[in-house]
């Protein structure tokens, strides 16, 4: 994709007054998830420069004289180079507007947040970042599950399901992915997921490993596709439907209200049985 950038007066070359970049995390979709301070950015915005993962709900937060640029990405599809988004960043700031680049989730998680703080911080642009809430957040909350229920997970890990070619990231660590008391999401999963599931499975990791694919998630056309490792890359394909997909993998996910509901009861029960013992 080429695009024409408008060609900055020289004095820009020194910052105006007012001019600086906020990376603001849109959440998963769902406007009411925005923080205050995200919500007051977009409002103030001079220059909203939104990801395609942005949903309609929250660009129609922007103010009157928001000027709204669309630097998504598509994989495998026409796209923004990252280059070009650097540089309109960077261009919009230094002719003394306020610039929010909207993100989908959380900037800093597979965002790409780092490649536009150094071109920022190279123009001597004042740059900050409005976290959000990351999509597998959003996915736990829709699930009604928790990422590390102590029962279950004892940590969590978030991986990308490919690298700058469109695959596998060749450095991912498979015995990590095959530890049975981990909670792993696989962000930008809909690609290369059977190959990912299928090293992790060569690794060690149980077939019967619950997993979760969350398509859209917290947003009206949310949907869940329920599995486990084995077959969870074949359920989402069978899914079919457009937009952000996330995958959940780990025991954690098989938890429903009747597992909750058994360890509550267990642990409530524990104390007593000490009890009765130590009154024996």
């Amino acid at each position: 994709m080429t695009i024409r950038l408008e060609a900055p007066p020289a004095a820009a070359s020194a910052g105006r007054p007012g001019g600086g970049v906020a990376l603001v995390g849109a959440g998963p979709g769902d406007p009411e998830l925005l923080t205050v301070k995200a919500l007051r950015l977009i409002r103030a915005a001079d220059v909203l420069l939104a990801d395609n993962l942005v949903s309609p709900e929250i660009l129609r937060l922007a103010g009157p004289q928001t000027r709204l640029v669309r630097v998504g990405k598509t994989g495998h599809g026409p796209s923004w180079r990252q280059a070009d988004i650097n540089a309109l960043i960077v261009q919009h700031a230094l002719l003394g507007r306020r610039v929010v680049r909207l993100k989908g989730g959380d900037p800093s998680i597979f965002g790409r947040a780092g490649e536009e703080i150094e071109a920022c911080r190279a123009a001597g642009v004042p740059v900050e970042i409005v976290p959000g809430i990351t999509s597998a957040q959003g996915a736990a909350a829709s699930l009604t599950l928790s990422l590390t229920h102590r029962d279950h997970a004892r940590r969590v890990q978030f991986v990308t399901a490919h690298d700058r070619d469109g695959v596998v990231p060749a450095d991912l660590s498979w015995t990590d992915l095959a530890d049975p008391a981990v909670t792993t999401v696989v962000y930008m999963p809909r690609r290369t997921l059977a190959d990912l599931a299928h090293r992790a499975l060569e690794a060690g990791l149980d077939p019967a490993t619950p997993a979760v694919a969350v398509v859209s998630a917290t947003r009206p056309d949310e949907r869940i596709v329920r599995g486990c490792i084995a077959d969870i890359a074949e359920r989402l394909a069978l899914e079919g439907g457009e937009g952000p997909a996330i995958v959940l993998i780990g025991r954690a996910m098989a938890c429903d209200e009747a597992d909750l509901l058994k360890g509550a009861r267990e642990r409530a029960a524990a104390p007593v049985a000490a009890t009765a013992g130590r009154a024996r």
